[in-house]
């Protein structure tokens, strides 16, 4: 198992250093300068600017400065932002919990309804359930999510008036940050259960938009997966025996499909990250994608490579752990790797 890990490490260092290149490359590509942003409308002389640019580094070669972040990340040093003259690890750390909160409800979502729904439509193929929910996760797959997340705010908190627009929690709770994660410090604090249903509120309409996605994705490969392993000749074994369509279902069919419905859900990480950025900014949230955002808008540069750099190893160390949920899952994958 030690050797497992250690080798999906060393593979992982190649992703790192592509994702890293492009993040690098991409911001400076986007036209505009973050000295001259910083400065503003009441500009500066040449000799300041030039001062500036020294200061953060940028007069160097973008070879130099390339292997200078990666020099400092070996010791996840990623820099300070230009903007607000803080560590990007510290930054990042204070949004994060933010963002796991949203991801965590979303994927909890996600799979509270996506797997009974792809369970449904396997055993009722080809009736109407089946046809009603593969095409609901068809639709839910291709709404884009800043379109999907409008269209809730306006039927939900506009017209209806259920939840709130944006933010994590009432302005009327001053939750103190114990653990960074809203709806955990809401209950530690004085109001504890009204500020845990208004934090819980803020939750439900951008962890809908976030999870709608990875739902869909997921209801229609635990269909597939499960279709595939009723063929199988020991389900035929199975109900033979007289076993229920409970016990055919449960104890031998979907322990033996949720291996590509595992592959699905730590894919749907990634997805869950990368669509944090559009769900955050539409809902205020503040988490690292709208940080992320505010960064690109200021060219700060710190941020954005540090920030892609963090999400990426996020990623890579889920997909580690999917992995090894294979080979508790199915042992025999334990010989293969």
């Amino acid at each position: 198992m030690f050797r497992l890990i250690l080798r999906r490490l060393l593979t992982s260092l190649p992703t790192f250093l592509g994702v890293s290149l492009v993040a690098f490359v991409l911001i400076r590509l986007v036209p505009g300068d973050p000295v001259e942003l910083m400065i503003g409308e009441r500009g500066a002389s040449p000799e300041v600017m030039a001062e500036m640019r020294a200061n953060l580094g940028l007069d160097q070669p973008l070879v130099i400065q390339y292997f200078s972040f990666l020099k400092n990340a070996l010791t996840f040093d990623l820099g300070t932002s230009i903007i607000s003259k803080k560590p990007v690890v510290d930054e990042f750390l204070a949004r994060f919990p933010a963002t796991i909160e949203l991801s965590f409800v979303g994927l909890f979502f996600a799979i509270l309804i996506g797997i009974p729904l792809g369970i449904i439509a396997a055993v009722k193929r080809n009736s109407s359930f089946d046809y009603l929910f593969m095409g609901g996760a068809l639709v839910g797959y291709s709404m884009p999510i800043f379109w999907w997340g409008l269209i809730l705010i306006l039927i939900f908190s506009v017209q209806l008036g259920f939840t709130p627009v944006s933010g994590r929690i009432s302005v009327f709770y001053d939750i103190p940050p114990v653990t960074g994660f809203m709806l955990i410090d809401s209950l530690l604090s004085e109001d504890s259960w009204p500020a845990f249903w208004s934090a819980l509120k803020h939750l439900i309409l951008p962890s809908i938009a976030l999870g709608t996605i990875p739902l869909a994705a997921i209801a229609r490969m635990t269909r597939s997966s499960l279709l595939e392993v009723l063929r199988e000749d020991y389900i035929r074994t199975a109900k033979a025996k007289g076993l229920t369509a409970y016990q055919v279902i449960a104890v031998h069919a979907l322990r033996n499909a949720l291996i590509p419905i595992v592959t699905v859900i730590g894919v749907m990480v990634g997805t869950l990250l990368t669509g944090a950025i559009l769900t955050e900014t539409i809902f205020s949230w503040p988490g690292i994608g709208r940080w992320l955002v505010a960064s690109v808008t200021s060219r700060d540069y710190p941020v954005i490579q540090g920030g892609v750099w963090l999400i990426s190893a996020i990623i890579i160390l889920v997909n580690l752990l999917v992995d090894l949920v294979y080979m508790w899952i199915n042992p025999h994958m334990r010989n293969l790797s």
